[in-house]
């Protein structure tokens, strides 16, 4: 079936739907499996006026090229004495209790409040102290973060050891980003000592306590770590995700060569985040800056995916696929319409897919004809303590239908993105069970399947993971899955690939100017390239089995299946599509 889509009209920030499956399962197989992928699209949320730059006492500002808030070239204090009532260009400015202006930013909340509130967590163990250079940029990396954030904007830093306990401000509560406050922020980061255990449950639920008591409607958490969270029994990280899950976003980094990939996920994941991670200490402040500047562009707080079952329809499940993994469970019980409803957080401009499964049993069913199994719809935020009503127009809900066939010419075609992402899954599974299989020892078992990890990148077209594959195994043959273990592998190099496989591509991924050993070159990405996803082919791309191809894909003489024209690899299969089966 083709992708529907639909959004709303010009002005302000809008939301599209597109539905992609290939609705025919087969009647005497009694197949059972529908396979959805929706696309959601918001637009038009980023603010036509920078957050801060504007602001003379903020450190990006032109006449602070130190990144010191309100200092020149030379340290010297250049606000003057007025420096707390100076107004920007967007917008007012009232006094902070300490003399400091708020500033507020574009893309404020209801009354002028930030819509954003930040906790940095930084850990804090003992193995932070070596490398000194590992404590260095993770405290480096939160004042960096810390700087950037626009005047009136909620923050706190957590100290994360076998314990949580409070750097900035001194007690359990949050600060208001003014120049003195991130000031402040920065030397309390400077002074901060290291010494001690892992718990990240006691971690996150200190700052999930931090930011119930706001009233900011997008919530963060940004999360570091270099070891494994050992000291889990104190207070078990299941039992806090289980309490907030849903109620704020986390993104999880690991730095230095004793953090543990899986656990990492299993938060980003629950809490709808990323996973990130830095080979070399030195690089963590720039990631910070470039995932704090990307937080700074969400400006919905939340959306809400609603899928409606036909009777007789069961959902399995809906997860996120693109760009992250995530999991995702309805909010409750379905409503009085029979709504299941999926809360997804912190919009931007923004792409992301999920991949919705519905079951039903063919018995008793009409043959030959099309049939609704359920529908999916997007919502706005109920409005609460904090949150009203986001102002996204929302497209009319969308048809998820089955047609049950005699025809196995019909039957075994599986569609385009639906066959892409179940791949990109498979991909990870091998990634992780190879290094499994080398914790305990079976360097046969991990080469085996990292083998196969390697053929599932090629045949999606994941060219960036292949290099993390190339520090732990000589490539011989990608498309094949041929590979040897190299003898001085680093077990941290498992973690890297790991964390690199939770970030999926929609698509072959664009040229790489060098392509690693055992991969051939692959043509030119087309116009519709996207630097950081791959090319997106846009609508059309997955179709009816019945329907004439469209233009912008082609067969697999493999598996009769289809593929982009842009695809080097079929998406069902993994057939090289420069070569005769």
């Amino acid at each position: 079936m083709r992708p529907e889509s639909s959004g709303g009209g010009a002005g302000g920030a809008t939301a599209a739907l597109e539905t992609s499956q290939s609705k025919y399962l087969s009647a005497s197989g009694g197949e059972q499996e529908m396979h959805v992928v929706l696309t959601v699209r918001v637009e038009g949320t980023v603010p036509t006026h920078p957050t801060h730059p504007t602001d003379p006492t903020h450190p990006t500002h032109p006449a602070d090229p130190t990144g010191h808030p309100g200092r020149g070239p030379h340290g010297d204090d250049r606000r003057g004495p007025d420096a707390g009532d100076r107004r920007a260009p967007d917008g007012d400015a009232v006094r902070h209790p300490d003399g400091d202006a708020i500033q507020h930013p574009a893309g404020a909340g209801p009354g002028g409040a930030p819509l954003l509130a930040q906790v940095l967590v930084v850990d804090c163990s003992g193995s932070m102290t070596w490398p000194q250079e590992k404590f260095r940029a993770a405290r480096q990396a939160a004042a960096a973060a810390i700087r950037m954030l626009p005047a009136g904007t909620r923050f706190a830093v957590v100290q994360g050891t076998e314990d949580a306990t409070m750097v900035f401000p001194a007690h359990e509560g949050m600060a208001v980003s003014s120049a003195g406050q991130r000031r402040r922020a920065e030397a309390a980061l400077q002074g901060l000592p290291a010494g001690g255990g892992t718990c990240i449950g006691a971690w996150l639920d200190l700052a999930g306590r931090l930011l119930a008591a706001q009233d900011a409607p997008i919530g963060h958490v940004l999360l570091l770590t270099d070891g494994r969270n050992e000291h889990d029994r104190t207070m078990p990280l299941d039992a806090v995700l289980d309490t907030w899950e849903g109620r704020f976003v986390c993104d999880a980094w690991g730095i230095g060569d004793g953090w543990d990939a899986g656990e990492l996920l299993r938060v980003a994941r629950r809490l709808h985040g990323s996973v990130g991670a830095v080979r070399e200490e030195a690089a963590l402040p720039g990631e910070y800056e470039k995932l704090t500047a990307r937080l700074l562009t969400k400006t919905v707080p939340e959306l809400t995916v609603e899928v409606t079952p036909a009777p007789g329809t069961a959902i399995r499940y809906l997860k996120q696929v693109f760009p992250t993994e995530a999991d995702l469970e309805p909010g409750g019980p379905p409503g009085p319409d029979g709504a299941y409803r999926y809360t997804t957080r912190a919009w931007g401009d923004e792409t992301r897919r999920y991949h919705l499964c519905l079951t039903a049993d063919p018995t008793g069913r009409p043959r030959g004809e099309d049939l609704q199994l359920a529908a999916v719809g997007l919502a706005r935020p109920a409005a609460g303590p904090a949150m009203a009503p986001t102002a996204v127009r929302l497209p009319p809900p969308r048809a998820c239908v089955v047609h049950w066939t005699e025809d196995p010419a019909l039957s075994r075609h599986t569609d385009t993105q639906v066959a892409h992402f179940q791949l990109y899954g498979r991909f990870g599974q091998a990634v992780a069970a190879a290094a499994a299989a080398y914790r305990r020892g079976d360097r046969e078992a991990a080469e085996r399947h990292l083998g196969e990890g390697v053929r599932l990148a090629h045949a999606v077209g994941a060219t960036r993971p292949l290099a993390d594959f190339r520090r732990l195994a000589d490539i011989e043959d990608a498309a094949a899955g041929r590979l040897r273990l190299r003898p001085d592998l680093a077990p941290i190099d498992f973690e890297h690939l790991i964390t690199a496989s939770s970030h999926s591509t929609y698509g072959p991924e664009p040229d790489d100017p060098a392509p690693p050993p055992g991969l051939p070159p692959h043509p030119p990405g087309g116009a519709g390239t996207d630097p950081a996803t791959g090319p997106d082919p846009g609508p059309g791309t997955a179709f009816s089995a019945t329907a004439p191809a469209p233009a912008l894909t082609r067969p697999c003489p493999a598996c009769d299946g289809r593929a982009p024209l842009t695809a080097r690899f079929c998406p069902r299969c993994g057939h090289d599509l420069r070569e005769r089966p």
